[in-house]
Parts: structure tokens; sequence; C-alpha cells
């Protein structure tokens, strides 16, 4: 549906530049329709109207009197005090067929032949050179033709083309200055939404510093002291799970000795396998919740990070079958141990689901997409949103090794969200389930 908020700009820039420049191209619009038509067209009618009535005099004079010296001695005059040259052709028919012009041609044209009707009976007719910059008026007498030659100074003004380029210089000027304003009012708004980007894909935004006006920098701290916040939330969680996991993991050292000086029996193995259970637990939840804050972000080839991972599997005779397109560029800013763990999550979930496993990537613009699919028995569409959830289950059984804790995609979705991409499940054109990871690139 066309609306007229379709035909705005998108960007701030464009939108700021707009409210400067409109007001002054329709003020600059206003004052030129005034200028022409209140003041030059008016001028040029009256400078028309006074080379008509003194053509007409001059008319009258010939008229009377066509001797040709009287017609030279009287030109001379007229030239002195007009500024209009005469020349009479005795013994000529007039051909009256008028000659049609364009633009300020016309314009003279019409003004004078208007003006000559009121003050002239004699057939008559106007032409123009506006190259020569001069007009003529052929009048029909009794016994010739008389031509009257004026400048085009005397029948139409200068002033105003002064006026226009004036006037649009002025205001290109002024829409010079505005832009450059504009720009550098909004570089410090630019800045800012590239910082934010940037630290929502989890990189560092070292640049960034608040410049600008008021109401920017006031943005640009409250961003500054978010992003302050959050990393020290991340610290502190960090630290807190360090000691979480020595305290949680000396116990079970101990559990583990203890249950190593037991004689062999079934309380033996079961209470070994009880310790083992309870360490991958505590290892999933450690691993969901410590994120990789500490990190650094770098260049890293996604497709070597998959064929390593294909490696890792190929060792437990899980298949992995890798498609790309050859002398692609597969580079993208990641944490590549991270997102190494989030590849051998959704690939391990596939393990214990399906026989293969499909990795492709694709790449268009600025967007890297992965495809990661199985031909297992996929996940029910009204489940694939709960799958994310932390400890959610499709295999509801408490069998770690079809069920697992839970955390394997929802740790998945928290390393592909903390670099600025999306993930979502799909049906695989193999029959099972499909797992798609776009990234910025």
């Amino acid at each position: 549906m066309f609306t007229l908020k379709s035909l705005l700009p998108r960007t701030l820039f464009a939108r700021s530049l707009l409210i400067l420049t409109l007001p002054i191209i329709l003020a600059m619009a206003i004052s030129i329709y005034i200028f022409f038509d209140g003041h030059w067209s008016k001028t040029a009618s009256k400078m028309v109207q006074g080379v008509a009535s003194e053509s007409s005099y001059l008319i009258d004079l010939v008229e009377d009197n066509q001797n040709e010296k009287y017609v030279q001695e009287l030109s001379k005059q007229s030239l002195h005090h007009f500024e209009l040259n005469l020349k009479y052709i005795p013994n000529v028919q007039l051909d009256l067929q008028q000659a049609q012009y364009s633009g300020r041609g016309q314009l003279i044209q019409n003004i004078f032949l208007q003006a000559l009707s009121k003050r002239i009976t004699q057939p008559h007719k106007v032409v123009i050179d506006t190259q020569e910059k001069w007009t003529q008026l052929h009048v029909q007498l009794s016994d010739g033709v008389l031509i009257i030659t004026a400048p085009q100074n005397r029948l139409f003004s200068s002033t105003g083309h002064v006026f226009l380029l004036w006037l649009v210089g002025v205001t290109s000027v002024l829409l010079t200055v505005a832009i450059l304003f504009m720009r550098n009012q909004i570089r410090p708004i630019r800045r800012l939404a590239v910082a934010a980007e940037w630290f929502g894909k989890g990189r560092e935004v070292p640049f960034f510093k608040p410049e600008g006006a008021r109401e920017v920098r006031a943005a640009a701290h409250a961003f500054m002291g978010m992003r302050d916040r959050i990393n020290k939330q991340i610290q502190q969680r960090t630290l807190m799970l360090a000691g979480v996991s020595h305290d949680l993991r000396t116990p079970l050292t101990r559990m583990k000795l203890q249950a190593e000086m037991m004689p062999a029996g079934e309380d033996k193995e079961a209470m070994k396998s009880d310790i083992e259970e309870m360490e991958r637990m505590i290892n999933a939840y450690l691993q969901f919740t410590k994120g990789d804050g500490h990190e650094e972000m770098g260049s890293t080839d996604i497709l070597a990070l998959i064929n390593q991972q294909k490696d890792v599997f190929a060792r437990s005779d899980f298949v992995v079958d890798v498609t790309a397109q050859e002398h692609q560029n597969y580079n993208v800013f990641v944490r590549p141990i991270a997102f190494a763990r989030c590849l051998g999550n959704i690939i391990a979930n596939a393990q214990k689901h399906a026989d293969k496993c499909w990795v492709s990537l694709s790449r268009h613009d600025d967007v890297l997409t992965i495809y990661i699919d199985d031909d297992g028995q996929g996940v029910e569409r009204h489940k694939r949103e709960d799958v994310f959830k932390p400890f959610y289950r499709v295999e509801e059984s408490r069998n770690q090794k079809t069920g697992g804790v839970g955390l394997g995609l929802p740790i998945a979705q928290d390393i592909v969200l903390a670099h600025g991409g999306d993930i979502s499940l799909d049906d695989s054109p193999h029959g099972g389930l499909r797992v798609v990871i776009k990234l910025p690139v």
C-alpha cells in the first residue's frame, strides 16, 4: 500500500537533512515565484510598453513623411534618445507570417505584441534574435516597410537572472553548510550504533568515547555504564562459579577415593556410576553458566572448525559429511573455543538420535549460514522452542546416553546469540532435524 511514510528517507542523516533543506527550498521557490510574478514580469511589461509607445510615435512621424533623408535624420535622433534604430525600405510588401519562439523569446514576443496591439493599427510583426540580443518591429506603411530595431536590454531586464543566480548561490552555500553540520552531528550517533552492535556481538569496543551533542553524550555515557555493569556481572559470575567448581569437585574427589577403597561388589559399581553421573551434570551446568567472556575474539575459519569437529566425531565412528563452496571466504569474528563447543554440542545431539550428520555452509552478502542436518526422528514443531530452554529434554528418560542433561542446545544458542547471530530448527531434507545458524560476517 502506497503511503507518504514510504517516501520518507530511512536514515537519520537523510531525515534531518530533509528537515533543514525543505524549508530553504520552499522559501526559495516562493521567493522566485513572487519575484518573477510580482516584480520581474511587471518590470518587463513596463519596459516593453515604453518601447511600444516610442515605436508608435516614430511610426506616426514616418507615416506623415516617408522621405528617405528624413527617415535617416529621424533614425539618428531616435538612436541617440531612445536607442532605437530606424530603417525604411520603400516599395516593399511586408510578409506578415509570425515566427514562433521559445523561452525568453516567446515571453518578449507575447508582451511586445500585446503592447503594440493597443498602439499600432498598421500591419506588423516582431522578429527576435536572442543570440545577438536585439528585437525588430516590422511595420507595413503605405509606401514601404519601416524596421525599428531595439536592443533587448530595453525590453528585458537582466536583474532577474542576477537575482536568480544570487538566490541559487546562497541556497547552495547554505545547503552545503547544513550537510557538513549534519554529518558532524550524525557521526557520534553512528559510532554509538556501531559500538552497541559490536558489544552485542561480544566484541571489544576500545575506540568508543562520548562525543557530540549533550543528548548524544548522555546516551553514550548510559551505554558505557551498561557495558561496564554487564562486564562486571560476567566477571563476578565467573569468579563465583570458579569457587563453586572447586567446592563441588573436592567432595567428589573424596567420594571417588572412598569408592575405590570399597570392596568389590554391586554397591561399589553403583556408587561409581552415581559419582560419574554427578560429575557429568556438574560439568554441564558449569559449562552452561560460565560463558566464555574471557576468550578473545578473532577472525576464524568456520570451515576449519567444522572439519576439526568432523575429525573428533570420526574417532567414535560417527560420520559427518561437510559441504562448502570452493574458494569462498568463511572467516568470521568469533571466539573459536566457544564456537567449536557450539558446533560440538549440536553434532553430539545429532549423534545421539541419528546415524549420520550433514553440515553445509552458505555465504550471502554479510551473513554466513550453517546448516546441520541429520537423519534421525527430528523434533515436533510445537517442541522446537522448548528445546532451547535449559534442562528441557525431548527424551524424558534420565538415561544420560539418550536424554542427556538438556543443556546442549541451550549452550549452543547462548554462544550463537553472544556472537550476534541466530539459531533455529527446521525439517531436514534427510528426514531428521535441521539446525540453522546465521552469523554476521
